[in-house]
């Protein structure tokens, strides 16, 4: 399957910036979405928003709206996750995902594959 690898994860103040990026290997196909999901300690990894396949549709968790934006550059095999507002309960670690089903736009763990190793996002008050 394609390899997905994070990056851009770090250590901010509450209120600032972080742009992650998921970088895929070989091709990926413009049919299938990418998703966004975080996990913090002793917590169930979530949700946090999804792109279309070729990038015309984003959408995201309650938890992150307005605040994260998703977009992709399929021919950089790349999707990013820009997040502002940075808020102390946004420390996670981030993974992205490969949609299963082509032409879907999914929100569960279970519609996913391709996981990537996450990259660890802290954000300090």
């Amino acid at each position: 399957q394609v390899q997905l690898v994070e990056s851009g994860g770090g250590l901010v103040q509450a209120g600032g910036s972080l742009r992650l990026s998921c970088a895929a290997s070989g091709r990926t196909f413009s049919s299938f979405a990418m998703g966004w999901f975080r996990q913090a300690p002793g917590k169930e990894r979530e949700f946090v928003g999804g792109i279309s396949g070729r990038g015309g549709t984003a959408y995201y968790a309650d938890s992150v709206k307005g605040r994260f934006t998703i977009s992709r550059d399929n021919a950089k095999n790349t999707v990013y996750l820009q997040m502002n507002s940075l808020k102390p309960e946004d420390t996670a670690v981030y993974y992205c995902a490969l949609q299963r089903e082509p032409y879907a736009l999914g929100s569960r763990e279970t519609q996913f594959g391709s996981w990537g190793q996450g990259t660890q996002v802290t954000v300090s008050s």
